[in-house]
């Protein structure tokens, strides 16, 4: 196939030469003077587009070099990435391009910016997003053995495009990924929340080593060597299904513990006040869209998991307390919408059901956490 990439950096040009290394014919441009014995550099990027199959767009999304991580960067202002090197490059390709080609971007983003900012531009060609997640100095080795490939189009359907770029992909990969297809939204999504699911199993175990640092008579090493093996709960699929919150005994109970220690100990820190505050904030945002439904509302349990009466620690309850501060009533008969707060829990008949957890098949049903139009899931 003929593939160009606009971007010759530290992403484009490992990509670029990698491809063109599996017999692809392979063009590029970059703003900047590159060289490479593998890729034909071109002046313009209508001469990189030109008769190609398809364009990969790996531009820059920067920040301003103070929030690059080199010096504390809690203190700044939060800030979205600058789009404006991906709009200038999407606008200039656009022009030369046409529906028999695939535009294909690459660079990270915010969910949501594909769709209100990006497509806009693309008016005479097909597009797909698709991020990819490499490091820096394997980034050639992770675009062809990557963890997953994930195509987003947009209403997350297996398209022609995303089957072409599927195509593309198995006559360059050497491993046998899995293919993630999901909206534009949700491609952002899995990209920034695969890379800050990381930064927060970094910040949590790096606590374990302050707390064994201050605490004494504790080798951090055995601390995460045995959570590491822990493959029922910890590393797993368990507990990644989004819906009612976490709960019991010792959940809450201990992170309200864990914050006492992190300022008995004087960490400086205390990522369980986050952890805290962030299951009550999502309890209340739950309670209002329930809200939205009317004021009387019925629960399907007041425990905090199925096939137990405990109500310690129950998600279900701090979510109702939440109605009533709202405004709502807590109801066993005659209400507006039926939570569903474990899966499997009976539904009465007649009654809208409001479902965390996007598993209830019946009719009138609210499938919270799924915005989708066509309330699909991400292709197996």
């Amino acid at each position: 196939m003929k593939i160009s990439f606009i971007g010759l950096g530290k992403l484009g040009l490992p990509c670029a030469e990698a491809v063109a290394q599996k017999g692809h014919t392979v063009s590029g441009y970059d703003i900047v003077e590159v060289t490479s014995d593998h890729i034909q550099v071109k002046d313009t990027i209508a001469e990189a587009v030109a008769g190609q199959d398809i364009v990969f767009v790996a531009v820059p999304t920067p920040h301003d070099p103070a929030y690059d991580g080199r010096a504390p960067t809690a203190h700044l202002e939060p800030k979205d990435f600058s789009y404006e090197i991906v709009k200038e490059c999407l606008t200039e390709a656009n022009k030369f391009m046409t529906k028999d080609q695939l535009l294909v971007l690459i660079s990270t983003v915010l969910p949501g910016t594909t769709r209100r900012e990006f497509v806009p531009l693309v008016t005479n060609t097909r597009f797909v997003y698709n991020p990819y997640l490499i490091a820096m100095g394997t980034v050639a080795w992770d675009m062809i053995n990557p963890e997953m490939v994930m195509i987003g189009t947009e209403d997350g359907d297996a398209t022609a495009d995303a089957r072409e770029l599927v195509k593309f992909y198995q006559s360059v990969m050497e491993n046998n990924p899995r293919y993630e297809i999901g909206t534009w939204d949700e491609c952002e999504c899995i990209k920034v929340f695969y890379n800050t699911f990381i930064s927060t199993k970094i910040g949590l175990v790096n606590m374990m080593q302050d707390v064994a640092q201050k605490q004494g008579n504790i080798n951090v090493d055995v601390v995460t060597r045995a959570l590491s093996k822990s493959t029922m709960r910890i590393i797993s699929k368990a507990y990644m299904k989004a819906g009612m919150g976490d709960g019991g005994a010792c959940h809450p109970r201990d992170n309200i513990a864990l914050r006492y220690m992190a300022k008995e100990l004087g960490l400086g820190y205390d990522i369980f006040d986050s952890v805290m505050n962030a299951r009550e904030k999502q309890a209340e945002n739950m309670a209002i869209e329930i809200l939205k439904y009317g004021n009387k509302i019925q629960f399907s349990s007041d425990s905090y998991k199925p096939g137990v009466e405990y109500v310690d620690g129950s998600y279900s309850l701090l979510v109702q307390h939440y109605i009533k501060e709202h405004g709502g009533y807590i109801v066993k008969e005659n209400a507006h919408i039926y939570v569903l707060v474990h899966e499997g829990d009976e539904v009465p008949n007649g009654v809208p059901v409001f479902d965390p957890w996007r598993s209830y098949k019946g009719p009138n049903v609210v499938y919270y956490g799924n915005t989708r139009k066509n309330k699909g899931i991400i292709c197996e």
